[in-house]
């Protein structure tokens, strides 16, 4: 088996995990929420610890972002762009949540 033809199996492979990996943890939030519910706090828990796995999984199997040297810049880029959106959204959530308490109601 040639070089290339090795190279095509493995990414192959490669995608295929990434895919059952994804599936798999999709899976398994829709059967959380279908026989839990969305009431408790577990369940909320539970939710953003296999969205959290998921995202990595996509980054790793996907994207091709790990803790190799090759892809260091990929990596730098993707946590510089979380690190902007969570600017934005914690300074929009701040933002709006003074201005809601500066709010004066008056009743009608």
């Amino acid at each position: 088996m040639d070089r290339r033809s090795e190279m095509h199996r493995r990414e192959r492979r490669r995608y295929v995990i990434g895919y059952g990996g994804s599936l798999l943890l999709t899976l398994a939030v829709f059967t959380i929420a279908y026989t839990f519910g969305i009431e408790t706090k577990g369940v909320y828990l539970s939710i953003g610890l296999l969205g959290l796995a998921q995202l990595i999984v996509q980054l790793v199997y996907f994207l091709h972002i790990d803790r190799r040297r090759s892809s260091r810049e990929d990596l730098d880029l993707v946590l510089f762009s979380t690190m902007v959106l969570l600017i934005i959204i914690v300074g929009t959530v701040w933002i709006m949540g003074n201005l809601a308490v500066r709010m004066h109601t008056y009743p009608m």
